[in-house]
């Protein structure tokens, strides 16, 4: 029930899941359009010719890390996108949008053109906006915020990762040809 214009606790928490019902697929369905837009993991030749750290988790866990992933920031930016009226707003979800478009670019960038060192900065960046939006996202909600950090832990992993295979693999973008083809079909 509505009193005086405030909205009840049951309205809100319908907001947020409207919300929440937009946001989780969405990211989850671009996630896995970039994922699917080259080949990954063991299906791409010159992923596999790569001499890996021997902190490279296997081949199984990045899907599941990355769907976990997805839901849980998909959930932050629903509770942001549900704080209507909050000053930052506008702000946070620029931020978000900014590091999760960069975290789109990052698969073709590594796996289909093989830009090693250009993908590790691209993470860098993905970082240091996430940093920055989940520091805005505090000041909204603060469940947001923290909802953002296993991200920002795993994209950090990624960033070591990465870093680590372009210092094994030097001449890594001599391996293979880019790969042009779509995984979509």
């Amino acid at each position: 029930m509505c009193v005086g214009g405030i909205a009840s606790k049951g309205q809100l928490r319908m907001s947020f899941l409207r919300w929440a019902v937009v946001t989780v697929p969405l990211i989850l369905l671009l996630g896995f359009v970039s994922g699917r837009s080259v080949s990954v993991g063991s299906d791409n030749a010159w992923y596999m010719a790569l001499a890996k750290p021997a902190l490279n988790p296997p081949g199984w866990v990045f899907p599941v890390v990355w769907t976990t992933l997805y839901i849980l920031i998909g959930l932050a930016l629903a509770m942001i996108l549900n704080a209507r009226g909050a000053r930052l707003r506008g702000l946070a979800v620029a931020l978000f949008v900014g590091q999760f478009l960069l975290n789109l670019a990052w698969t073709p960038m590594f796996f289909g053109a093989h830009r090693i060192g250009l993908s590790v900065l691209v993470i860098v960046a993905m970082l240091a906006l996430s940093i920055a939006a989940t520091f805005v996202f505090a000041r909204i909600r603060p469940a947001a915020a923290w909802l953002m950090v296993p991200y920002m832990v795993w994209i950090s992993f990624a960033g070591v990762l990465a870093f680590s295979i372009g210092q094994l693999n030097p001449n890594a973008d001599t391996l293979a040809p880019v790969s042009h083809t779509s995984q979509m079909l």
